[in-house]
């Protein structure tokens, strides 16, 4: 198995260079979208009245993002920037510098505050389409990044699946139902996930 090479994470929210006309025509549909959803929520959200608030043609959205679940995923950029900035860049135990356990611990925990301050928008684009979480900029981060750090901690397993069964109860999807259907506080949740890192040998209190 290739070991994940902190090199390639994909940063969400960091396009491709592009013309200048293409940066502008971005611009101007991220900035419909966010007037949509300020106005009417993220419920109502589709790419044809993205487009014509912005005033450009539906195949220019289309062809900019994809389907709805990458526009929703690109309304989460300034978000992503700063939560991915702070675990490869920021202070311990988040960022660099601390053992890889505590920052495993400090990576999920931060990733349900992140999770709760853009709730809204995280449950459309998860729900937009079937794998849309999976095939996620966001996602691809967090597997990688955790991947890392699971090879560093336990050199001897499967970094990929863990990171994965890690992330699992981590979807937006998933928290709600804690919160909404079973009562628990995002406090309880992240009391969950330590007992989940004790019973799998990352924390020993």
């Amino acid at each position: 198995m290739d070991e994940p090479d902190r090199r390639t994470l994909p940063f969400a929210g960091a396009p491709p260079s592009e013309r200048a006309d293409a940066a502008r025509n971005r611009r101007r549909i991220i900035d419909a979208a966010c007037r949509l959803v300020a106005n009417r929520g993220t419920a109502a959200l589709s790419l044809d009245e993205v487009a014509r608030e912005a005033q450009l043609g539906v195949g220019t959205v289309y062809r900019r993002f994809g389907d709805r679940a990458g526009l929703l995923y690109a309304l989460l950029d300034d978000g992503e920037r700063r939560f991915q900035a702070a675990f490869t860049t920021g202070e311990p135990p988040l960022g660099p510098g601390a053992p890889a356990a505590e920052r495993i611990r400090a990576f999920l925990h931060a990733l349900v505050d992140q999770v709760a301050t853009h709730r809204d928008l995280l449950l459309e684009a998860e729900s937009a389409a079937p794998v849309a979480r999976f095939s996620s900029g966001p996602y691809t981060v967090y597997r990688l990044h955790l991947s890392i750090l699971l090879r560093e901690a336990r050199p001897a397993a499967d970094p990929v699946f863990l990171a994965d069964a890690l992330l699992a109860p981590l979807s937006a999807a998933m928290i709600e139902y804690q919160r909404t259907q079973r009562g628990l506080s995002y406090a309880d949740i992240k009391a969950g996930i330590d007992e989940l890192l004790r019973l799998s040998g990352f924390l020993t209190r």
